[in-house]
């Protein structure tokens, strides 16, 4: 996905709104946190459009495995360290207080081993005390097949049309985005197609266990999806 549409990334999210969202989370950091220190990493950061108001309040790194999306986020955020890594395999030196995967990242490792592994992998870069947030992808249980989604952007400049229809694959969701792009130089017509692992309301909460975390879970979330909250003993 990134590869083709990273430069259009914000502009197809714009319905999000991520000061909102900040806020939520650092409500979440001063309830739950019990380490003392103050270093954030957001892991899955994208174009680093939460750390905007993240590094506001904590001392912020991002991590993402899409070198485009890094481009960007650097561009913004010259002041931040970025690191290129994979959420299931990323080794830092630090440890960090707050580690945010937000936006259902999670989804993108596709298997039940692999988002067992990368809530382990990330719960192994905290300091003790210190606190997960994770936003998860739809559950099962929650995820309708056949929904045709579409979205659009309304520029002088840009005109972009999204549209896509939900396929369940047996443990996976699976999209192929449409996507019809118009700029003054030419129009495009791109296809992304992405698939998301399903998983239960229980297996997040086992997969946090397993990493030695205890959890809890934020019904409200950011946007409708929830929050897994972990804190290192």
């Amino acid at each position: 996905m990134y590869r083709q549409l990273a430069d259009y990334y914000d502009e197809i999210y714009h319905f999000k709104n991520y000061r909102k969202e900040a806020e939520k989370i650092e409500t979440l950091i001063e309830q739950d946190k019990k380490s003392p220190g103050d270093h954030l990493l957001d892991v899955a950061c994208g174009t680093g459009n939460h750390i905007a108001y993240l590094k506001q309040h904590y001392k912020v790194e991002g991590l993402d495995f899409s070198p485009e999306m890094l481009r960007i986020a650097r561009k913004k955020h010259p002041d931040v360290v970025f690191h290129r890594g994979d959420m299931t395999s990323f080794k830092l030196k630090n440890r960090f207080d707050i580690i945010t995967c937000l936006f259902s990242a999670i989804g993108h490792v596709r298997t039940k081993t692999l988002m067992r592994k990368a809530v382990r992998n990330i719960a192994s870069h905290l300091e003790p005390g210190g606190l997960m947030i994770l936003e998860p992808w739809i559950t099962p249980a929650n995820f309708h097949k056949g929904i045709v989604g579409f979205n659009s952007v309304d520029k002088p400049n840009l005109k972009i049309a999204r549209i896509n229809i939900s396929k369940v694959r047996g443990p996976i969701s699976a999209f192929e985005y449409h996507y019809l792009i118009g700029t003054p130089s030419k129009v495009q017509h791109i296809v992304d197609r992405e698939s998301m692992g399903l998983w239960t309301h229980e297996e997040y909460l086992d997969a946090f266990r397993d990493a030695g975390l205890e959890a809890v879970f934020d019904g409200e979330g950011l946007m409708g999806r929830g929050l897994y909250l972990g804190v290192k003993p």
